[in-house]
């Protein structure tokens, strides 16, 4: 649709304009279009049509400034490398204004400048209403897409956990070499915390798409939506809970048969949700399945006969309490699984609602933020600082040497250079590849076509193949965008061979100044960041703990789910680091190794914390130690925190979690014990009705708890002393 509709704007007003005599005219709207396709939008058809209408009006108002600039070579010198790097800056002005006045400028002086930018937003509203077409039809579609992977990426989760159950020794399948990607997905185990992630990035991603609809709005009342994210993220929470539980079983197995029952109940629970995900994506054709599960109800007689076994004294208590865990969770799971099986057979339809802005994460002023960034010179401020030396550099060179087409060498060193120098390299050679071959295809076509109408034609399908095959691979756009956008600049006067040859070396020339920029103009500035990044996430991680505690002292009911983003947040904010420092010339892999350990650490800890808090819910109960266990964690993620603030003073093993924590997990060890002899006590005593006894929900809680506390443990003292150790100043 993309291709289809960008190659109809283009190509359409060429035909119209050829056929009527102002072929010229043709071309301005035609560019015009060429410029608001390059936008590509994405998300719900709202927030296409937002960017969209920016789009429009920067080239409208860059060819209107491009149109006054043209003859005046060196005053465009001036004006135009500022809107280059403001787009940067601002993503949603992106490169838009910058090519719309250059390459207004570079045209011949014209006496009807207005004219000019009039054309050209004809051609930009054709682009937008062509790809805002299917909006009445298509209004959900996006939105349907999102809640559909939120639910396959749950469902993935809960699968893992059920492949994991009571799992034997996998090594030897490890070590057999397999290239076919179904075997790999039939033989290996999937990796819980990479679909424990995936899972929770699909949720963050549904609910950015639902956020940027309008419909449904100011009732107060959550909309179907809105109910389907929330119990999609219910479930990946007690899914949370459930692998904390059954890695805790492992430690006391049963001596009865109940794994099988329990993987089978889970997997069920995986295949409901993937029905789920079907019905939403084809807006209710595709079938739900039944609300009840007949694998749940028998994995609840299952563990009601360990339970009873338990009761006669031939069963370990704790085991005993922990399937008993294992059984409200999957018995919980099942619950939100029905819930959301009724918000989707109900339907995800909701109205139109009034317009409104976008919301941001940073409540500061723009002009706070951008002198917050000049101060700290941030790693975004460096590239705005890069592009627009890069941008000066180019045209002022174009403007001493009088370039007939020196604004190739502008736009390639504007589209080329990246944050990162990997990232820039990768680019720079793809961008020289696909523009050399099609330079040289647009001189072979612009030299053989008769007339305008064919190079008309021509330029409809470079337009289809380049536009539809612009996501795949930036060679293929570069391939395909060259002759197009050449044959547009030059559609009234076609160019032959040596034009071509001339911007072919013109965009060596811009893929040289860009290479040069990227080594010479400033680092990224990413490590000289990482300590602030780092103590964030100790902080976040911090509060978290610190909430989780007052969860179990039943000060809040629940963990609050923004207080689980920040943790999220702050720990995908230090992975986008590394992987940025992976990019670099030369990457430092030791600090990228001790990042990702860190990182990975730091997931771990909140889905502990998330584990324990729901553990925890039921009545309140003697929790032992556990609060001040957590408290201590916290003081100890709190205090490397300060650590960074100073990274020339930092000790690595300054902030590990102190010794008195060993005292605390032994007394935690000596609290079970004592419930559990409480709790046989009482079984002796005749005190086991079908009610749960207070002895007997502490025992339940605090089995559960004791094996994820620690892991809690383990994890926050691994995610301190990573994150230490990667602070340290390198040399």
């Amino acid at each position: 649709m993309y291709g289809v509709a960008a190659a109809l704007a283009i190509a359409v007003p060429l035909f119209l304009g050829t056929l009527t005599g102002h072929g010229a005219r043709g071309a301005m709207i035609a560019l015009g279009a060429y410029l608001v396709a390059l936008r590509t939008p994405e998300g719900p058809y709202g927030a296409r049509a937002r960017d969209l209408a920016v789009g429009v009006l920067v080239v409208t108002l860059g060819s209107t400034v491009g149109g006054l600039l043209a003859g005046h070579t060196w005053l465009a010198v001036a004006v135009v490398p500022p809107l280059i790097a403001l787009g940067v800056a601002v993503p949603r002005i992106g490169p838009t204004a910058g090519l719309a006045v250059l390459l207004s400028a570079v045209r011949p002086p014209s006496a009807d400048v207005v004219m000019i930018g009039i054309l050209e937003l004809i051609g930009g509203s054709l682009t937008a209403g062509l790809l805002l077409a299917p909006w009445p039809a298509r209004r959900l579609r996006p939105l349907r897409a999102a809640l559909s992977e939120a639910a396959d990426a749950v469902a993935e989760a809960l699968d893992a956990v059920a492949q994991d159950v009571a799992t034997p020794d996998s090594s030897p399948l490890d070590e057999v070499d397999l290239t076919n990607p179904d075997l790999l997905d039939v033989i290996r185990i999937p990796d819980w915390e990479v679909k424990r992630r995936a899972a929770s990035d699909a949720l963050s991603a549904a609910r950015t798409t639902y956020g940027l609809y309008r419909g449904g709005r100011g009732s107060g009342d959550p909309t179907r939506p809105e109910r389907l994210i929330d119990a999609l993220g219910r479930v990946l929470h007690e899914t949370v809970t459930l692998q904390a539980v059954l890695e805790a079983a492992k430690n006391y197995p049963p001596d009865r048969e109940w794994e099988l029952e329990t993987q089978t109940a889970i997997s069920a629970l995986a295949a409901r949700l993937r029905l789920l995900s079907g019905g939403v994506a084809s807006a209710g054709e595709a079938p739900l399945g039944r609300e009840e599960s007949a694998a749940v109800r028998r994995m609840g007689r299952t563990a009601e006969h360990i339970r009873r076994a338990g009761l006669a004294g031939d069963e370990d208590l704790i085991a005993v309490s922990l399937i008993g865990q294992v059984r409200r969770s999957i018995e919980r799971i099942a619950g939100e699984v029905a819930s959301t099986r009724r918000v989707v057979a109900g339907g995800l339809r909701f109205g139109f609602g009034a317009p409104r802005m976008p919301e941001t994460l940073d409540p500061l002023p723009v002009w706070a933020r951008v002198r917050r960034a000049v101060r700290t010179r941030s790693p975004m401020f460096r590239q705005v600082a890069r592009v627009f030396v890069t941008a000066v550099a180019s045209m002022a060179l174009t403007a001493a040497l009088g370039l007939s087409h020196g604004h190739w060498l502008t736009i390639t060193a504007m589209l080329s250079l990246r944050a990162t120098y990997g990232e820039t390299v990768e680019h720079v050679f793809q961008r020289v590849g696909g523009t050399a071959a099609g330079s040289v295809i647009a001189a072979v076509i612009l030299t053989l076509a008769p007339d305008e109408p064919a190079i008309a034609v021509i330029i409809f399908g470079f337009a289809l193949a380049g536009f539809a095959m612009r996501a795949v691979n930036y060679t293929y756009w570069a391939l395909f965008g060259t002759p197009l956008a050449m044959m547009l600049l030059d559609y009234s006067t076609p160019a032959g061979w040596l034009t071509a040859g001339e911007r072919i070396v013109l965009t060596f020339a811009g893929t040289l100044m860009t290479y040069l920029a990227i080594r010479l103009l400033w680092p990224a500035g990413h490590l000289e960041r990482l300590p602030v990044q780092l103590g964030r996430q100790l902080g976040a991680l911090a509060r978290l703990v610190r909430t989780t505690a007052d969860v179990l002292a039943g000060e809040i009911v629940r963990l609050p789910d923004e207080t689980v983003a920040a943790a999220g947040r702050s720990a995908e904010a230090v992975d986008r680091t590394r992987t940025r420092l992976g990019h670099e010339r030369l990457p430092d892999t030791e600090l990228i190794d001790e990042l990702g350990t860190a990182v990975d650490a730091a997931h771990r800890t909140r889905d502990h914390l998330i584990a324990v808090a729901r553990l925890s819910r039921e009545e309140a109960v003697d929790t032992g130690p556990i609060p001040e266990i957590l408290d201590r964690l916290a003081d100890e993620l709190e205090e490397a925190a300060e650590q960074l603030e100073d990274p020339e003073n930092l000790d690595p093993k300054g902030a590990l979690p102190a010794e008195e924590l060993s005292e605390e997990l032994a007394d935690l060890d000596t609290h079970l014990s004592t419930l559990t002899r409480r709790r046989r006590a009482e079984i002796k005593s005749g005190a086991v009705g079908d009610g749960f006894t207070p002895v007997q929900n502490a025992l339940f809680q605090v089995s559960g708890i004791r094996y994820t506390i620690r892991a809690l443990r383990r994890d926050t003292g691994t995610v301190i002393e990573s994150s230490l150790a990667a602070a340290q100043p390198r040399t």
